[in-house]
């Protein structure tokens, strides 16, 4: 039977084969959940501009919801904001990108008890087929690049890297999960089979930030 979903959207690759697998899937999305934390003013995973998630929005043609908090109560915002949507959207369940990592799927969990929804992982699996599902997403046609890298785990040089064949065959030589599932790097996807027009950007300034650097990313006109 077709869910009513909100899905947990940082604008990467595994927001984005949710979404995919949920659609494929027969089920509908009728909210991308972003939050925003008021120390940051940009989202709270990747440190992405409110307006590049807010292109990807219009291109999927699903509406986005800002959960606006702080870091003392993303939790509790979080939850307040998924009983909004639920009510608005008839909802059922909410999804998460998460892949292996207990802890996230525990705290998915229980923000969707609290709402009242079901959690869903559409993404979930062992720790050692990580590198199957990225194999999958660079044959799938969307386009994703490396905005955020963790600087204990790769160098700057990764930073504007696409995720095509190339890449997967280099983070294979990495000490590092292939999904980039314990934050080694973050990405932002632009366009692919759901989008109806590309997300154009381009490429800005370097910041170092909480030991990773994030490349700025600044969209086109």
């Amino acid at each position: 039977m077709a869910k009513r979903i909100a899905l947990s959207w940082s604008g990467g690759k595994d927001s984005c084969m949710s979404l995919e697998k949920l659609v494929t899937g027969g089920h509908e999305v009728f909210s991308l959940l972003t939050t925003v934390p008021e120390e940051l003013e940009r989202t709270f995973a990747h440190g992405e501009k409110i307006e590049m998630i807010e292109r990807q929005s219009h291109s999927l043609s699903i509406p986005v919801h800002f959960v606006r908090c702080s870091f003392n109560d993303y939790t509790e915002t979080f939850i307040e904001d998924l009983i909004k949507l639920k009510d608005r959207y008839k909802l059922d369940s909410v999804a998460f990108g998460d892949i292996y990592l207990d802890g996230h799927r525990e705290w998915g969990e229980n923000v969707a008890a609290a709402a009242g929804l079901e959690a869903l992982f559409p993404l979930w699996c062992r720790p050692q087929d990580s590198l199957n599902l990225l194999a999958s997403f660079v044959q799938s046609g969307y386009k994703a690049t490396v905005i955020r890298i963790r600087e204990d785990a790769l160098d700057e040089s990764w930073l504007g890297k696409k995720l095509d064949h190339t890449f997967l065959e280099e983070i294979q030589r990495q000490a590092v999960c292939p999904l980039g599932e314990n934050g080694e790097y973050h990405t932002f996807v632009g366009d692919g089979p759901l989008f109806q027009h590309p997300v154009l950007f381009t490429h800005g300034q370097v910041f170092s930030q909480d030991g990773s650097k994030r490349l700025d990313i600044h969209p086109l006109v």
